[in-house]
């Protein structure tokens, strides 16, 4: 059977502040260069970290690929772990962005309802990563996304189709885990979300 309609769109975020390269993007490249989903049809996507940019890209990505799963990867300096994010929040985006601009009214979707969880259950995903084998870590968050564009990008695609939409947090390179672990962490974390869902 072949994979024409089981496309994995993966986004991983451009530059911004001291992270000159994003890990995100390192990761996402790296799945894509090493064919680490090769029973999928995987489609990637940098994104900037523009709130307006963010909104129009990912809105029309699903439309125009409409695919299985909908995964978005971002970088944290607070994690130290491939962290799976449970859920986003519609207000409170008062950082600026890039352009130094935030979304009218500090709002993801006016009139949306405040906070959107997945249909994906994290923890099982979780948990594939910590039983494999490697020396990948990975845990659940509720919360680690903050207000800013990865809750952000996370709730638009939430908002779109739930069951279908994930967000990923990758530590920076090298802290602790190089570009080909970071790459893997999140092809076996995709593996374990595909598993989740219907065929």
């Amino acid at each position: 059977m072949g994979n024409d309609n089981r496309t994995v769109l993966i986004t991983g975020f451009g530059p911004f502040g001291e992270h000159s390269v994003n890990a995100s993007w390192v990761a996402v490249q790296n799945l894509k260069r090493r064919n680490l989903l090769p029973d999928v049809n995987v489609h990637i996507e940098e994104i900037p970290v523009d709130y307006q940019e963010v909104s129009q890209i990912v809105t029309e990505l699903w439309e125009r690929e409409d695919p299985l799963l909908m995964v978005h990867v971002g970088v944290s300096d607070f994690v130290n772990k491939i962290t799976l994010e449970q859920r986003a929040h519609n207000t409170g985006y008062y950082l600026k962005d890039i352009k130094g601009k935030t979304p009218n009214k500090e709002c993801c979707r006016e009139e949306g309802e405040e906070c959107i969880c997945a249909g994906l259950d994290m923890s099982r995903v979780s948990a594939e990563i910590n039983n494999a084998d490697n020396e990948l870590q990975a845990e659940v968050s509720y919360a680690k996304t903050g207000r800013y564009l990865c809750d952000f990008v996370y709730y638009i695609s939430l908002s779109i189709n739930k069951s279908r939409s994930a967000f990923i947090h990758v530590p920076p390179l090298n802290q602790p885990y190089t570009e080909d672990q970071l790459g893997e962490g999140v092809a076996v974390a995709i593996s374990a979300m595909l598993k989740q869902l219907p065929k």
